[in-house]
């Protein structure tokens, strides 16, 4: 390795910042996360509908905003733990 890749912070994009410089190098945009972000969020509501879509407890979490992103630039850790388990470059060894 010649060099190590180090991503400046910028205003709240901790996640951001944390996997491209876990990554060394410029794999991920606020727009990238975002996509990602409303997956998760998907898969959430697909998962809360499975309890019943008529229960109290389903309609509230739908009215409830997104819990893995905001408009300051969070993400939450269950968004960083997908893009890790899932990024074909970093390999888990235990």
């Amino acid at each position: 390795m010649d060099s190590i890749f180090h991503e400046k912070q910028e205003g709240s994009l901790c996640a951001q910042h944390c996997l491209n410089n876990l990554l060394q190098g410029e794999y991920f945009t606020p727009v990238d996360l975002s996509s990602i972000a409303h997956q998760l969020d998907e898969e959430e509501r697909m998962r809360m509908a499975e309890g019943g879509m008529a229960s109290e407890e389903y309609r509230t979490f739908l009215q409830q905003p997104s819990g893995n992103m905001d408009d300051s630039g969070f993400f939450s850790i269950q968004l960083s733990v997908r893009i890790i388990l899932c990024n074909s470059k970093f390999v888990c060894t235990f």
